[in-house]
């Protein structure tokens, strides 16, 4: 006995609940009572303490036997910003198009994911629903604190899919394989403040700090390889808080960002940029904060299951990529083989944020389809 759920309609009831991060607005209350009607075991928790959490959380499990499939996401979003069309939290079909904050990123795969396990009898397999209110947010007691819940539960997945808007031209162009990790580095050099006309009673911190940043400019970190494009090393600011054109600032602050492939480790890129900072400032302070590790699965069962289903609804083939940013894939990934597939991408975290109708419809296809392939 399966029940029918109309994904647009659900879609707008989600844009309608004000989760902007880490507030669960209601997102997490209406999935979790709708998920319940369909069979789902469904626990929620607030996870974490201020200043990261508290941040709510939604884990459904369904079934038993067999392959264990997974849908992976988060129901909170950006905010909105000034300037939309419309109120953003309000959901408005205007043409063939639904509008609200949300729409793409990602309440509208998440009402695709809802949509389609309705469409399943119960006793097909297993399924679970890993749900995070934290994942635009610091991402600290979301989907890893999710993970614990997980294993206290001796719940592990054989397959994950993330439902992140993955899409480019087409829904169902893109499907991502892998993601860059990420790392974000602080360097403080420590001066002394004087006069510029007393140079010599003065220590100027920018002049160590120009050099660790030519060192670290010319850094040369990997040229890339079959699925990921070389590493970046990019700094994001320079900064003295110096507002006089007289005085020698007594400090001066470094922030840098690195995108990086499977050649590194987020530490070990750290202890290369900490190594640069201890020769050409030893008083200096230094950290790093990784978001998360590379990672990739391997083209294969998963990736050929999800590429048979979109062809399927679709026509289309879709290429594989590890480009973009990070999600919480970064986290699951250790637990099974994973993959990220979704809505179109260009409207998420715009303003007038909107998904074509169509496409949630045939995404709810698409993904009954990966669940009955999934399943057997």
């Amino acid at each position: 006995m399966t029940t029918a759920i109309d994904p647009v309609h659900f879609a707008a009831r989600l844009i309608g609940c004000p989760s902007v991060t880490p507030e669960e607005g209601g997102a997490q209350a209406l999935l979790g009572e709708t998920l319940e009607r369909l069979g789902f075991e469904v626990s929620r928790t607030m996870d974490g303490e201020p200043p990261d959490g508290p941040v709510p959380n939604l884990l459904a499990t369904r079934g038993s036997g067999g392959t264990h499939f997974a849908f992976a996401g988060h129901t909170d979003v950006v905010p909105p910003g000034k300037g939309w069309s419309s109120d953003p939290f309000v959901a408005e079909i205007r043409g063939d198009l639904l509008y609200g904050r949300g729409a793409v990123d990602m309440k509208g795969a998440i009402a695709a994911f809802v949509a389609a396990v309705a469409r399943i009898p119960e006793d097909a397999g297993k399924i679970s629903l890993i749900i995070t209110g934290d994942e635009e947010g610091p991402a600290i007691h979301g989907t890893r604190a999710l993970m614990q819940h997980m294993a206290a539960r001796d719940i592990r997945p054989d397959m994950i899919l993330v439902g992140e808007p993955t899409s480019q031209d087409r829904l169902g162009d893109t499907v991502k394989i892998g993601r860059r990790g990420s790392v974000n580095m602080f360097i403080d050099v420590i001066g002394r403040q004087s006069h510029v006309a007393y140079p010599h009673e003065g220590d100027n911190p920018l002049t160590r700090l120009v050099r660790i940043g030519e060192r670290l400019n010319a850094l040369h970190l990997d040229d890339g390889n079959d699925w990921f494009q070389p590493s970046n090393l990019e700094i994001t600011t320079i900064d003295t808080g110096n507002t006089a054109h007289n005085v020698i600032p007594g400090e001066a602050h470094m922030r840098l960002s690195i995108r990086f492939n499977t050649a590194h480790s987020g530490a070990e890129l750290g202890e290369r940029v900490a190594t640069i900072v201890e020769e050409e400032a030893p008083d200096s302070r230094f950290g790093a904060k990784i978001s998360g590790e590379a990672f990739l699965t391997e083209p294969g069962p998963l990736s050929d299951l999800v590429g048979a289903a979109i062809e399927e609804v679709t026509g289309l083939t879709p290429a594989l990529s590890t480009g973009g940013g990070t999600s919480d894939a970064r986290f699951l990934h250790v637990l099974c083989p994973i993959v990220e597939f979704g809505l179109r991408n260009a409207t998420m975290h715009k303003l007038d944020e909107a998904a074509e109708i169509a496409d949630i419809q045939k995404l709810t296809d698409i993904y009954e389809a990966i669940l009955r392939r999934a399943l057997g």
